[in-house]
């Protein structure tokens, strides 16, 4: 019986080389449940070691099993023999291109969930916090893309067929490498604009910004596009390099702080004063209002009435709104009530021409 099996050990590679493999892994798979285990309790106090391990445990599952068959198919010289075995090994090592590309964007998206976290946008003075997850975000995304971009192409490139294929048709075809170019522009000026837009950040998320003609609050930053939803409930898709090439409004670029415009026209014979205080006192009264800004101005005179601009400052731009549609319906409604002769009207003179006519007399 033991002879049988050293004939079968020595004249069989594949036994020798499925015993290397199995006990290469199990030894593998328990240092990697030891070593987890111990990562796990020394990042205890460390929140963004202790999210990294967390996102990595799927794909460290398959990476431990991959990267020692590979190494064991490379390495025995059992393998060297077996054509079979040196094809398994050339596909799992593409399969572990794959992996740690999937282990390198899960790492991103644990850096990336940390700074979410950490920095939470729903409070009051969140200017901060927007610059940092904005950043966050932004590179996240653009090195989730490069890390695929990356993968993707060594996988290509450890298949002999598919890269000389390739090595052809750029050598025979220039067109086609052309064709590539063009089709890879919008992607890579996209990605190129979210580099720039998270180091210099011309916008940030929840920045509330004018594009279009339309108001609304940058809700989400990907790697190519932006999505600014609209006050109507709305969603604006907007490729990033717009933000690069366009100019654009942003309400919230330093400061959530914004001084809000209402303007009337009201007749000449409207006292100023009374109108300034009643202003100041719908002010105070609102609590919208932050305690800046409360002027009341003539800024233009026709020959039919004067125009009046009141300003008036909030904490932020929704609450600015709310404040001018309140300041506005007081100020109409004080002068409804108080100096109705103050409001708008047209004039006209009525001039009476007397009409005389001469009727001539026969023979006269």
């Amino acid at each position: 019986m033991t002879d049988n099996l050293l004939d079968l050990w020595n004249h069989q590679p594949w036994i020798r080389l499925g015993v290397t493999v199995i006990v290469a892994l199990l030894i593998a798979i328990a240092a990697h449940r030891l070593a987890r285990a111990l990562l796990w309790r020394f990042s205890d106090g460390h929140p963004m070691a202790r999210e990294m391990l967390r996102q990595a445990r799927a794909p460290m599952g398959w990476l431990v099993p991959l990267l020692v068959l590979v190494v064991a198919l490379r390495t025995r010289p059992e393998a060297a023999s077996l054509h079979l075995a040196a094809t398994l090994a050339q596909g799992l090592a593409i399969a572990l291109v794959a992996v740690v590309t999937w282990l390198g964007v899960r790492c991103v998206n644990a850096v990336e969930y940390f700074f979410s976290s950490r920095f939470p946008v729903d409070t009051k003075d969140n200017l901060r916090a927007r610059r940092v997850l904005t950043q966050a975000r932004v590179l996240g995304r653009s090195a989730s893309v490069l890390l695929i971009l990356v993968g993707l192409a060594a996988c290509l490139m450890m298949v002999p067929g598919v890269r000389e294929i390739g090595t052809s048709l750029l050598a025979s075809a220039g067109l086609a490498g052309l064709a590539v170019g063009l089709a890879a522009k919008p992607v890579l000026s996209n990605l190129i604009a979210g580099v720039q837009i998270a180091i210099t950040q011309p916008i940030r998320l929840d920045d509330v910004v004018i594009i279009e003609g339309e108001w609304g609050r940058v809700e989400e930053i990907t790697g190519t596009y932006v999505v600014v939803r609209i006050w109507d409930e709305r969603r604006l898709v907007v490729p990033l390099n717009w933000f690069i090439e366009n100019p654009f409004q942003n309400w919230t670029r330093t400061s959530a702080q914004l001084i809000g415009t209402v303007y009337l026209w009201l007749d000449y014979r409207v006292p100023l004063e009374p109108l300034r205080e009643e202003v100041k006192r719908l002010c105070r009264a609102a609590p919208q209002w932050d305690g800046r800004v409360c002027v009341l101005q003539v800024t233009d005179a026709n020959e039919h009435a004067i125009q009046l601009r009141i300003l008036a400052s909030s904490a932020d731009s929704s609450s600015n709104w709310d404040l001018r549609c309140s300041v506005r319906e007081g100020v109409i409604s004080f002068v409804q009530q108080h100096y109705p002769q103050g409001l708008p009207r047209l004039r006209a003179q009525w001039e009476e021409r007397e009409v005389r006519s001469t009727v001539e007399k026969p023979g006269g």
